[in-house]
């Protein structure tokens, strides 16, 4: 349809002043800066659109302390979202031909899921590994792994996110290990790395050593990242995955605020300047079913992270008070009953995101519920974020829900009920105590076993489970290659074999002599994957010296 100026009088508000002043002032800079995606941003009848409607408030202006209205002054009117897919599945030569589908797709950015032997720190010829390799993720024993899996793809171009946690380090070593071998240089590399082990000890489970360690673990990889690595992200402090474990909004934000809070002490701790790191930190958070909970959940979060950083830590670079985050819609929300249904669903969280100002988006696929998504059902799950930034209009205005009574009020509880939880928190003794003694998993647990009695009695409904049901065929779901993991087996006795052995040992012994002390680990981790130590090696060696992580019991 084509674009047309509907005549008669125009009915519109006078802006406030200081809307005026900021359409002058900073929004009038950053437009010069950078162009604007668009010439003109209108409606179908012709109607322009201003950037920003409605005044500061509470929350500012977008571009500005305390940045609720967004983190960027023009928003998605400059530059849209990153459109990302989390792939990893079967090989690392499978997963390859994957990210070139999606590449091709014009996805702009890589997401890499990984195997839980993987997420562990197991190498795939182990015995606890085999009925899981390649199962959930991309198998990743060695930097022939890599190799293979970023085939054809310059690292110096790409964006990569990479989920992984209690084997974070060995992971961007081995990234690092890769761009030398490709020319590029590691100041010009870009991505994320999750780096988030306190949601796994509290929701998910993929943890390999205790939390001092680990935290340990942390705060070097910020420290190695920040010197030699300055545009990557060094930590993606995690909230999907404690709503994923059955948390609420309120419970997801203050918990994962609260981790926030713990690495930054950590860091601090370990002798890095508030802001020297506070600017690389980033968030990752859920967007779920209810659309105007989730807008005012990020709207909060901004504002609550802000104020954490300014007040708190006393950060004095504006970007260090910045909540910069990605968002993946719900897994735990879709259904293997009617997954046609989910593609809504989905449409809705991924909505939910836009309107809350995220920074890059992973929308899940149709079918996951049942295995992991078909070719077809990744397509049309990026496709989702590209009809939603180009043809529905919510990326013309920056925070197009600001200023309505129902989302200000609902940020403002949500703020309030995040913050009282997390002074509960602290009065546990801050986010490590309050894991390790199981109070945030106990909360976790109530909130997940209350929404699954609401779904049994009906109180809730679910489309196609407890209401609307039919009968229908069994949908087709992916497979992973049957020959997949003989193929990763093989490549990693390759690599055994290949290597040097004597100088492969020689590093593994400096890693061992680095955390015996207080030494950056990530200089021997890197030099020992660039030689093709491998993953499970360096993993063994580190819990020699750390031990393992005991869960309590929360019951």
């Amino acid at each position: 349809m084509s674009q047309a100026s509907d005549s008669g009088p125009s009915s519109r508000t006078p802006r406030p002043p200081e809307l005026e002043s900021w359409l002058q002032g900073p929004y009038a800079k950053a437009r010069a800066k950078a162009p604007e995606r668009k010439a003109r941003f209108v409606t179908t009848s012709g109607v322009e659109l201003d950037p920003l409607y409605g005044g500061a408030g509470d929350g500012g202006l977008p571009g500005a302390y305390p940045f609720t209205r967004g983190v960027r002054t023009n928003m998605y009117r400059g530059q849209l979202w990153t459109m990302r897919q989390y792939a990893g599945f079967s090989s690392a030569r499978e997963t390859n031909r994957r990210f070139h589908q999606l590449l091709e797709s014009g996805q702009t950015g890589l997401s890499v899921a990984f195997d839980l032997p993987t997420q562990i720190g197991y190498d795939s010829d182990h015995e606890l590994a085999a009925p899981e390799v390649g199962l959930v993720g991309v198998p990743v024993n060695s930097l022939r792994d890599l190799e293979r899996l970023f085939e054809r793809i310059p690292l110096g171009e790409v964006s990569t996110s990479m989920t992984i946690n209690a084997t974070a380090p060995v992971l961007l070593a081995l990234y690092c290990a890769l761009a030398r071998k490709q020319g590029v240089e590691l100041a010009k590399l870009r991505g994320t790395v999750q780096n988030d082990i306190l949601k796994e000890y509290a929701a998910r489970g993929n943890y390999r050593f205790p939390a001092q360690p680990s935290m340990r673990l942390v705060t070097d990889l910020m420290a190695f990242a920040g010197e030699h690595v300055p545009q990557w992200n060094t930590i993606s402090i995690s909230g999907y995955h404690i709503r994923e474990a059955g948390s609420t909004a309120v419970q997801e934000l203050a918990f994962t605020l609260s981790n926030g809070r713990a690495y930054v002490r950590a860091a601090i701790e370990a002798g890095l300047a508030v802001d020297d790191f506070g600017p690389r930190l980033s968030f990752f958070f859920n967007a779920h079913n209810h659309l105007f909970e989730e807008v005012a959940k990020f709207r909060a979060a901004r504002r609550m992270w802000a104020r954490i950083m300014r007040e708190e830590f006393g950060a004095r670079d504006e970007k260090s008070w910045m909540l910069r985050f990605h968002t993946q819609t719900a897994g735990s929300m879709l259904t293997s009953q009617q997954p046609d249904n989910n593609v809504v669903r989905v449409t809705i969280q991924a909505l939910a995101a836009v309107l809350g100002g995220t920074q890059s988006l992973h929308t899940n696929g149709r079918d996951e519920a049942l295995s992991l998504p078909t070719a077809e059902s990744a397509r049309l799950a990026l496709r989702t974020q590209q009809i939603l930034a180009n043809e529905s209009g919510v990326a013309d205005v920056v925070d197009p829900l600001g200023g309505a009574p129902y989302i200000e009020a609902l940020t403002d509880e949500i703020e309030a009920r995040a913050r009282a939880l997390m002074a509960e928190v602290d009065r546990r003794g801050g986010a490590v105590a309050a894991i390790e003694a199981g109070f945030i998993q106990r909360e976790i647990h109530k909130s997940a076993l209350s929404w699954q009695r609401a779904v049994e009695s009906k109180s809730e409904i679910v489309v196609g489970v407890n209401q609307y049901e039919v009968e229908e065929p069994a949908p087709a779901i992916f497979r992973p290659s049957e020959s997949a993991r003989a193929e990763v087996l093989r490549d990693l006795a390759e690599v055994r074999a290949q290597r040097d052995s004597t100088r492969v040992a020689a590093a593994l012994e400096a890693v061992r002599d680095a955390a015996r002390t207080r030494r950056n680990l990530m200089e021997p981790i890197l030099a020992a994957v660039s030689i093709y130590a491998t993953l499970g090696e360096i993993c063994s060696v580190l819990e020699k010296e750390f031990g393992r992580y005991q869960a309590p019991e929360v019951l």
